[in-house]
């Protein structure tokens, strides 16, 4: 990178943020190397001799994580390579997490914590911590925590801070799901890489990578670490004019079609995990989960068609789960053949399947919608006219009372708006469908009763303002339901 931009970002960066990145480097850099390091210049020379400043990628998240975003307007003419990097590594998830408590521990809440800590570490030590940074680097020199262990955090955490506690326990989950779905492979660090759709090139090794389409894509998954004594819940829902009922058992069928290898696409590396984390949470749902793999456009097409066949007299819901490369209007099977969203959907109009009449029936689309990106966009403080309109008459007399539309009772989760990009990340999973899991989890364990839709602006809001992927990602929900639908833990 250009040395003059190197300086000017150097001269605006004080002392403590200069710690701040060398804590968040730790996992790439030598401890002993970041040693000693008093300025942003002496830390960009040991990024340099690892190679992470051959393009503004890496420094870009450095710089968002501790929120300069005046110093990344200087990266701006360097917003390219940022688009096109293909092995630039990203932050681990354990930074990020130890970051954000640090970010949002009190003075008084830092002391509570150094005074837990007190029989574990030397007092010495905890005296010269003033931040939970420092903090934490001396519990990782005791080995009291590390990537794959957090529980003394969590713990310290329960004590006086519970949010903070579902910071580290999200972690927590991440961790477990990812040592699920790869039980054989050690715990590494995501790396970024371009997901355009293109041809495989037949490369047979594949870096973990922060993909850019399904047409690949980032996040944390979701799963969760529970402790022995359960939240109670609320009473079941029984208004039958306000809420869906969900009862049975099993409440329905789960479907996910999970395509990971094409003939001429490249492969989805990180499906696995947004697969076994929808399976995991629909099976906790109380869903009996079903899935299919590397399903031509035929075979998604008869799939679906057979299934609307199926008697669900005695079941609640459907839920259809389909992970792959998708282009506008459309999703891909394994033989780089479309099918068009509408052709997911028709078969299970209400027309068509009576037993799932008045009935919820969930559609979650993981995959590109073209080859647009989302910018991000900086408020501003001039407000736009807003034009009055008066909608016209109705012109249609209602139908009966009991007659239910053809359309009705279906909702549409998309991981991206029409005609651009979403993005998942080939070791954690996709950012759409591990913020879902996040979400739904969340409120399954909430006292609240949180529907669905508004799982799904929540899980809009975290997507869109996520800063790990090249771009912007705008996910959007779609529904003509009827009622209000909870989803709760069996």
């Amino acid at each position: 990178m250009d040395r003059v931009l190197l300086s000017r970002i150097d001269e605006g960066l004080d002392s403590a943020e200069v710690a701040e990145l060398c804590f968040l480097c730790s996992d790439v850099i030598n401890r002993k190397r970041l040693e000693g390091i008093k300025d942003a210049k002496e830390l960009f020379i040991r990024l340099e001799e690892k190679g992470l400043l051959e393009n503004s990628s890496f420094l870009y998240h450095l710089l968002h994580t501790i929120h300069r975003a005046d110093l990344l307007h200087l990266l701006e003419s360097d917003s390219r390579q940022v688009e096109e990097t293909d092995a630039s590594p990203f932050l681990s998830e354990y930074r990020l997490m130890l970051y954000r408590i640090h970010e949002d521990l009190t003075v008084e809440n830092l002391e509570k914590m150094k005074f837990l800590l007190k029989d574990k570490m030397a007092k010495r030590h905890l005296e010269m911590s003033s931040t939970a940074l420092n903090v934490f680097a001396e519990m990782e020199k005791l080995c009291l925590i590390s990537s794959k262990n957090v529980d003394m955090i969590h713990t310290l955490l329960l004590e006086f801070d519970h949010q903070l506690a579902m910071t580290v326990q999200d972690y927590m989950f991440s961790l477990r799901l990812t040592t699920t779905a790869r039980p054989n492979e050690q715990l590494r660090l995501p790396w970024g890489s371009s997901e355009q759709q293109k041809p495989h090139d037949n490369h047979p090794s594949v870096q973990p990578s922060l993909s850019m389409s399904e047409t690949k894509t980032y996040l944390s998954s979701e799963e969760s670490i529970f402790a022995d004594a359960t939240p109670q819940r609320e009473p079941p829902l029984s208004n039958d004019t306000e809420y869906y009922t969900l009862t049975n058992l099993p409440r329905g069928l789960c479907v996910i079609i999970n395509n990971k290898i094409f003939t001429s696409l490249d492969p989805r590396a990180g499906s696995d995990v947004d697969e076994n984390a929808l399976r995991l949470l629909f099976t906790r749902f109380g869903f009996d989960v079903k899935t299919q793999n590397d399903l031509t456009a035929q075979e998604i097409i008869k799939t679906l068609k057979d299934l609307s066949q199926r008697d669900f007299s005695v079941e609640d819901a459907l839920v259809v789960c389909v992970l792959t490369h998708g282009g506008k209007g459309l999703v891909y099977g394994s033989d780089g053949e479309g099918v068009k969203l509408e052709e997911l959907i028709e078969p299970f109009r209400n027309i068509y399947v009576p037993s799932l009449l008045g009935k919820p029936k969930l559609f979650f689309i993981q995959a590109c919608q073209g080859e647009c990106y989302q910018e991000p966009v900086c408020p501003c403080n001039n407000s736009d006219k807003q034009e009055s309109r008066t909608p016209g008459s109705l012109e249609e007399d209602c139908p009966p009372e009991k007659a239910v539309a053809t359309d009705a009772d279906i909702l549409v989760g998309m991981a991206t708006v029409p005609n651009h990009k979403c993005y998942r990340h080939t070791v954690h999973g996709s950012l759409y469908i591990q913020e879902l899991c996040k979400q739904l989890r969340k409120a399954a364990e909430s006292p609240e009763n949180d529907d669905i839709l508004t799982v799904l602006t929540r899980v809009n809001r975290e997507v869109s303002k996520n800063y790990m992927a090249p771009k912007r990602q705008m996910p959007q929900p779609k529904y003509t339901l009827t009622k209000r639908l909870v989803l709760r833990f069996v």
